[in-house]
């Protein structure tokens, strides 16, 4: 096939979509950079202009209306709308993970504040509050009695808009000063890194150190039945250790890497772009391959 016409989507261009930008510029592709706030997709339009469109967009509920309209017109996506939609909101994430029998921390999910304060007695103190949407360890609130847990709870109910009026209940796992960060390309695990922190969210948005974490069978098998569950393609498996247990926290279809790829070695960035064209290149061969099979069965049918 002739080279892809390659468009990112985005709402600011960070650190992480340069080092792209470069590692798709090293491959000799270009790339079309799209601001998701100048985009305009028009369904009446012709053909879109691009054959894959990379999503590096901040904003999710943008991300979403612009990945289901672009497949719906045929342009392939990474990663594609359905796993983006099941990392998007924690309920979902912990419901696929546990009907597909990957270990999760307890979690109770609560519709109301006196809900919320029965699920926080049903996992027990100390327990975690987050809100089902959000990012960077945003918002999140570890509760250790009765009486922090309902001056939250009903701050949210006050305060909050109505997506944290669900109440996403967790155990609180306690780390021994880390999580891990699995990077998951496709049916592989990349690389790994401890997150350290002296803090309870070891988010390194909140100033956690990143080293290198070896990706061992045990990070590998956890890590890819995650990515699995909700979809597969570009993701990044947060880990938390409990003993001896794994457990998965949470899934990211919109890896930051910024502070991995030097402790790790490892060309985060030019595995995305070797996996969005690798995936771009199995896609259209796919529906050359199944247009020649129609035709033959057409042909046969006649």
């Amino acid at each position: 096939m002739s080279d892809p016409r390659v468009a990112m989507l985005v709402s600011r261009v960070r650190v992480e979509e340069k080092l792209i930008l470069a590692a798709f510029s090293a491959r000799g592709v270009a790339v079309e950079v799209v601001d998701v706030r100048h985009l305009l997709v028009d369904t009446h339009a012709d053909t879109p202009r691009w054959d894959v469109v990379l999503d590096r967009c901040l904003q999710q509920s943008h991300a979403l209306a612009v990945l289901q309209l672009l497949e719906s017109r045929g342009v392939i996506t990474v990663n594609q709308h359905r796993a983006v939609a099941n990392c998007a909101d924690k309920v979902v994430t912990t419901a696929l993970l546990a009907a597909a029998g990957v270990p999760v921390p307890r979690t109770v999910v609560a519709f109301s504040v006196e809900g919320g304060l029965k699920a926080v007695e049903t996992v027990g103190y100390p327990a975690v509050i987050k809100p089902p949407v959000g990012s960077w360890g945003r918002l999140l609130a570890r509760v250790n009695d009765r009486d922090a847990a309902e001056a939250l709870l009903d701050h949210k109910a006050t305060l909050g808009s109505p997506a944290h009026h669900v109440y996403y209940v967790q155990e609180h796992v306690a780390k021994p000063g880390r999580d891990i960060r699995a990077f998951v390309a496709g049916g592989e695990v990349i690389c790994a890194v401890d997150r350290l922190s002296e803090h309870w969210i070891t988010n390194t948005a909140r100033g956690a150190s990143t080293r290198n974490r070896p990706v061992s069978a045990a990070i590998a098998d956890v890590a890819l039945r995650a990515a699995g569950a909700v979809g597969g393609g570009l993701l990044a498996v947060d880990l938390l250790e409990d003993g001896k247990r794994l457990l998965v926290s949470e899934v990211n279809h919109s890896m930051e890497f910024r502070n991995s790829e030097a402790v790790t070695g490892v060309d985060i960035a030019g595995r995305i772009v070797e996996y969005t064209l690798a995936h771009v290149r199995d896609q259209v061969g796919g529906r050359v391959g199944q247009a020649a099979s129609d035709g033959v069965l057409a042909g046969l049918s006649g």
